[in-house]
């Protein structure tokens, strides 16, 4: 029996007639730590959204295992921080799925909000409005609102930007707090030394998985100067491709399948 929390079967996601991850196969083990990393317009976020359903397949699909409960946190500039609401107003969401919109909190509730709020340092922070808050506070509010969820499966969208290395360090002891927990972790980062330091598994996306494995196999130079290279060639007018053959995608041996476009001849890094 298949103990995947995902299963990608050649994805593609895109936005109108653009694909923007293309080819995407393989499966996410159940609690596994994962870094998704690639150049800017790489198809990371819109994966996350694919993932979640925010984004429909163009072709293939994305399975989760049953019964799975999942917390998506997005990047911070989607959220509205004018929105007239408190800290406890934003953590209180991840309630939702729970106790709907209309039911009060009961006891049990409001213990899983006093201990999320303490596990992300924002003790006496409840009745803080959200405009008020510095980068990192609301960052940490974020991730006080999964906690709550107590989800199987957690997707994050780059949490670690524009917050100081305190909160980082913080919230990346939270990360492998879950990852403990036997929790599936997927997660956007930019800093490859997070990568390196804290995420036993990456994949590598210029629109299409570039490889895929062990963080120490696949955070290579010449992956990553590969992985620019690749994302170079491609053009938002980008016409639909077709997959290199039966295995196109990745195959958990540290590199994928796809060749670079002989039009990619530029060097570079990520």
């Amino acid at each position: 029996m298949s103990d995947a929390s995902l299963t990608f079967s050649d994805l593609t996601l895109g936005y109108g007639s653009h694909p923007a991850v293309h080819h995407l196969n393989g499966p996410v083990e159940r609690g596994s730590l994962t870094a998704v990393v690639g150049p800017n317009g790489s198809g990371k976020s819109t994966l996350m959204k694919g993932i979640v359903g925010i984004v429909k397949p163009m072709a293939g699909a994305v399975k989760t295992a049953p019964g799975q409960r999942l917390a998506y946190l997005p990047q911070q500039s989607e959220i509205d921080r004018s929105f007239p609401a408190r800290v406890l107003d934003l953590i209180g969401l991840g309630l939702w799925p729970k106790r709907g919109l209309l039911r009060r909190y009961d006891h049990r509730d409001r213990e899983n909000l006093r201990d999320a709020l303490d596990a992300v340092g924002l003790a006496g922070f409840e009745h803080r409005p959200i405009d008020t808050l510095s980068g990192g506070q609301l960052q940490r509010a974020l991730f006080a609102r999964v906690l709550v969820q107590k989800a199987d499966l957690i997707l994050l969208d780059e949490p670690f930007n524009a917050i100081d290395a305190k909160t980082t360090s913080d919230l990346i002891a939270l990360i492998r707090h879950w990852h403990g927990e036997r929790r599936t972790v997927l997660v956007v980062v930019h800093d490859f030394e997070l990568v390196r330091d804290h995420f036993p598994q990456t994949l590598v996306l210029a629109r299409r998985p570039i490889a895929w494995g062990r963080t120490q196999d696949v955070m290579q130079p010449d992956i990553l100067a590969r992985a620019r290279r690749f994302d170079e060639a491609w053009h938002d007018d980008a016409p639909w491709c077709a997959a290199d053959g039966p295995h196109a995608g990745h195959d958990h041996t540290g590199t994928a399948s796809s060749p670079v476009p002989a039009a990619a001849q530029r060097s570079g890094s990520l």
